[in-house]
């Protein structure tokens, strides 16, 4: 297994695509528009419901016994080598003859703006890996085949404590980063739970709403359903407004100042797969 890729500033997406950016953090804008009250649904076919300690390094399997243990790194991501990524309800979900049942859903990398479809691993086996997904609902899992995707490991965690206003990132238990931050506002809340970043974008105006840089996360807003093409995706980004950080101002998103992020991203280099832990 190999150390997780930290993304380098060459490598983040240059975006002239202000429109892709504006769907992946569909959450948020203080112009967003939410649909009260709707629910979430079939968004996450095949999921096992929301895994407790996502971030906490995943379990070796044998492809006889998913439940067999072994101790691993503390974050393993599972990055997507083909483009279309079958993803299965059960690690068993075989015919009798072996070959593969339909898959729950299909995740398409291709689809992604930055073009990486990264998953965090919960267990790994030589036949079948169990991945946290990022779809609805929040905190679904499912199954990959193993050689569909790579594994490299790390030792980076957010936590988001939001009554705080704070965010803290550590690398194997070190403190890297601990700074204020801005949260969702009482009618679009960020969600609590456990999840993961799965892209860096650089958006085209440094000095605008989202800052010089944003990390998309797993997690969607409760409230916010549909925003120009976007499924409400929260995520970590900077600012324009930094006299409101520490306060309830977004939609969703947790914002920091741009010099925090900043470093985040050009010196810290924090890993795709970081689990993110959000707490009310």
């Amino acid at each position: 297994m190999t150390s997780a890729p930290r993304p380098r500033r060459r490598a983040v997406l240059q975006a002239a695509m202000a429109g892709s950016l504006v769907g992946a953090l569909a959450a948020c804008s203080e112009e967003d528009t939410a649909q009260q009250g709707a629910t979430t649904d079939g968004d996450g076919a095949g999921a096992t419901g929301s895994e407790e300690g996502a971030g906490d390094g995943a379990q070796e399997t044998d492809q006889d016994d998913p439940t067999a243990t072994a101790e691993g790194p503390a974050t393993v991501v599972a990055t997507a080598v083909v483009d279309q990524l079958p993803v299965f309800a059960e690690p068993d979900d075989m015919d009798a003859v072996g070959e593969a049942r339909e898959p729950e859903m299909v995740l398409d990398r291709t689809e992604r703006v930055t073009g990486q479809l990264v998953l965090l691993a919960l267990q790994t086996g030589r036949v079948w890996t169990q991945v946290q997904l990022p779809v609805r609902p929040n905190g679904s899992t499912g199954w990959v085949r193993s050689n569909e995707v790579s594994l490299s490991g790390h030792s980076f965690r957010i936590d988001v404590d939001l009554a705080g206003h704070e965010i803290v990132v550590t690398d194997a238990g070190a403190e890297v980063t601990r700074t204020p931050v801005g949260v969702g506002r009482a009618d679009r809340p960020t969600p609590g739970g456990d999840y993961f970043v799965t892209e860096l974008l650089q958006p085209p105006e440094p000095d605008g709403i989202y800052g010089p840089y944003a990390y998309g996360l797993s997690g969607y807003s409760d409230v916010v359903m549909d925003f120009r093409g976007g499924e409400g995706v929260i995520g970590i980004h900077g600012t324009n407004e930094p006299d409101l950080i520490g306060t309830d101002v977004s939609s969703g998103c947790i914002r920091m100042a741009n010099e925090e992020i900043v470093r985040l991203v050009e010196q810290v280099g924090l890993p795709l797969g970081t689990p993110v832990t959000i707490r009310a």
